[in-house]
């Protein structure tokens, strides 16, 4: 358990993060938990398909649009979603994934550590910033 913290610090300490699931609907996760990353001054990349921008932010359609990359993909999506967009996750050289509640399932998890990530799933970026 002492790793699990470990790597959530790790992971908060981090600035640039992408959302990937965000929406611009505030009563969804995908919304409150880009909320806060931003009120917690983080930059912060929305990806989502669907949406052009979230409230007068730039929204991106996928990993490969950002202008940076983030140290951390935050991944508000279902489990088959995620285990197709690991591949490009690791192309992009992101080290770090962090899979709210729900998100993530066993195979994600083997996958990912697989594919040399450092995970972070089941936990909640809400409860871990103070929501």
């Amino acid at each position: 358990m002492e790793n699990r913290e470990r790597l959530k610090r790790e992971m908060l300490d981090k600035k640039v993060w992408a959302v990937v699931g965000a929406t611009a609907k505030k009563d969804k996760f995908g919304y409150k938990v880009w909320r806060k990353l931003v009120q917690h001054g983080y930059e912060v990349y929305p990806v989502n398909q669907n949406y052009e921008d979230i409230h007068g932010q730039k929204c991106y359609k996928s990993l490969e649009e950002l202008p940076k990359k983030p140290d951390v993909i935050n991944f508000i999506i279902p489990s088959a979603a995620i285990l197709d967009m690991l591949p490009r996750a690791k192309k992009l050289g992101v080290d770090y994934l962090w899979c709210q509640p729900g998100a993530a399932n066993g195979e994600v998890v083997l996958e990912a550590e697989s594919l040399g990530f450092n995970i972070a799933y089941n936990v909640c970026v809400l409860v871990e910033l103070g929501e």
